[in-house]
């Protein structure tokens, strides 16, 4: 009964092992963050069995595997987390029947903040209030962004980049849920965001920007907000991960 488990019995099933594996699982990705924490541990479980039987599958091929666990702790199917945290960069979850996941191309020049607040938001609450129909009048807008924000990555146009991160639908709805979001956000904007928005179900959100120094700025500008509301929080930025996980000892 664990995410990362889960890939695992059924990588073993699939080849005809018999036997079993014993793992520890050390997680540095607080529960109910917005991070895709069950998604980082189900893409774990599936990468670390196939290096451990000598890769009989390609990464991509691990895809199903992982989806059991994330299936396990969603208690839905979908690859937008486990995708991307699978194969790196930025992915499409073009279909899901069946799944076709495409790989975008980023500018190398990309960095992403990530601001934590220390409240949890759960996944399944948070579907809740997202509205069961959307005014085509803003869907139209909504697909015009993420054509965008496709085109915009594959082009390196960092300024189509930051006007197409824009969620009309789910953005407007959970941003209640999170404390200070509009205050984040216009932090980092002013701060040289390219963008900023919600990771995942939230509270965690995020801002792209073209270079560290300036991603150094809206972290601390977040920082500020955070602390001015006496909001405990944690604060990464990094360069984007284009290779997905790997082993490191």
């Amino acid at each position: 009964s664990n995410t990362a488990g889960i890939p695992m019995i059924k990588f073993l099933e699939q080849i005809g092992e018999k036997g079993g594996v014993a793992f520890n699982l050390t997680k540095k990705m607080p529960f109910g963050s917005g991070l895709g924490s069950s998604a980082a541990s189900a893409v774990a479980g599936a990468f670390a069995i196939n290096e451990l039987f000598s890769r009989p599958f390609a990464r991509k091929e691990l895809l199903p595997f992982a989806l059991e666990g994330e299936k396990f702790a969603s208690k839905s199917v979908h690859a937008d987390n486990v995708a991307p945290s699978l194969l790196g960069g930025f992915v499409l979850a073009r279909g899901h029947e069946p799944f076709d996941i495409v790989s975008i191309p980023c500018p190398d020049e990309l960095r992403i903040v990530l601001v934590y607040p220390h409240v949890e938001i759960n996944t399944s609450e948070a579907r809740k209030i997202i509205p069961k129909e959307i005014p085509l009048k803003k869907a139209i807008q909504q697909w015009g962004n993420v054509a965008g924000l496709v085109a915009g990555m594959s082009s390196n146009d960092f300024e189509l980049i930051g006007r197409s991160i824009e969620d009309l639908i789910v953005e407007p709805h959970r941003a209640k849920l999170i404390p200070n979001f509009y205050e984040m956000r216009t932090a980092a904007i002013a701060a040289g965001a390219l963008g900023f928005s919600i990771s995942g179900s939230g509270p965690t959100c995020f801002a792209l920007t073209y270079n560290t120094y300036v991603a150094e700025n809206i972290a601390t500008a977040l920082s500020d907000v955070m602390n001015k509301a006496q909001i405990e929080h944690t604060i990464y930025h990094s360069r984007i991960n284009k290779i997905g996980p790997k082993v490191i000892s």
